[in-house]
């Protein structure tokens, strides 16, 4: 019953979705910008606790709620610990109505055509049955795209779509993300190229397969309305890419129909050294400004 009411949330809702996924590689940047230095945690265990502590106070802050957030995104590591003395997935949605997914990548193979496809998952059965078991909604997966090179874009798409069939087929619903890099000299090629490769893809699927994209914000306004009324998309969500919050939102809300789905816009001006006061005014005000280029 809760799948339904969380798909009806994620399809209709206005919001966005909250990316709270910085994994192993990129956890030590998130503490840093939140004002954790290095030298206050010592190797992976101690690390992770701090993060989680980060998450807890987003998560937990009166701010962070199914009102303007229709899901959060966690890695595997916070799905697996509590908050509020609950598995964090089962807080985030009786808590706090925001609809959880998982990220579910190993991160990303060396560049090959211009293109990062996604390192083996061989655990990602096993993954999908825990997460289910654990009352997550949905999933998210990341490739890369530097290059208009058509060998890698349809690599990128390719692999996206076989394992997102899979996730499909788990009882999951998949965010496919096949990010373009903000910083290619040829972004808005590789923008053609994957589109193309998107459609005959989205076209392909049945019926009931049901997928959500998670797309870097384009060159072109609205250059992805096709794929956002397309019968098989629950919902386009963006990255941010790198953009600033401020970069990011002006952007958004000239594409009608695709939501946030932020990282570090969403956290930037957060700080473990800030008050409760001032941690729960910054990330309302920052919460607010998504929210609403998430409207248009």
């Amino acid at each position: 019953m809760s799948f339904e009411k969380q798909l009806q949330k994620v399809q209709s809702q206005d919001g966005f979705i909250a990316a709270l996924d910085q994994s192993g590689g990129s956890t030590p940047k998130a503490l840093g910008l939140y004002g954790v230095k290095e030298s206050e945690y010592n190797g992976d265990d101690e690390m992770f606790a701090k993060v989680h502590e980060m998450r807890t106070r987003i998560i937990t802050s009166p701010s962070f709620g199914g009102d303007r957030i229709l899901g959060a995104i966690l890695f595997e590591n916070t799905m697996d610990r509590e908050i509020g003395g609950k598995g964090s997935a089962q807080y985030l949605w009786e808590d706090k109505q925001v609809v959880p997914f998982l990220k579910v990548d190993k991160g990303l193979a060396e560049e090959h055509d211009g293109a990062q496809v996604m390192k083996p998952m061989p655990e990602l059965d096993s993954l999908l049955a825990r997460a289910k078991k654990n009352g997550i909604f949905g999933t998210k997966m990341r490739s890369v795209i530097k290059m208009a090179n058509p060998a890698g874009v349809k690599a990128v798409v390719d692999q996206q779509f076989e394992i997102g069939r899979r996730i499909v087929a788990a009882g999951l619903v998949p965010i496919i993300e096949p990010e373009v890099d903000i910083h290619s000299p040829e972004k808005a090629q590789a923008e053609a190229l994957l589109k193309a490769n998107l459609i005959e893809h989205l076209n392909a699927l049945g019926a009931n397969e049901k997928v959500m994209l998670k797309l870097t914000l384009p060159e072109e306004d609205n250059f992805y309305a096709e794929c956002i009324a397309h019968p098989n998309v629950v919902r386009v969500v963006a990255l941010s890419g790198g953009y600033s919050r401020k970069e990011a939102n002006e952007r958004l809300a000239r594409n009608k129909g695709m939501i946030a789905s932020f990282s570090r816009a969403l956290s930037e001006g957060l700080s473990a050294q800030q008050s409760d006061a001032d941690f729960n005014a910054m990330l309302d005000a920052s919460v607010a400004s998504i929210f609403e280029a998430s409207r248009t």
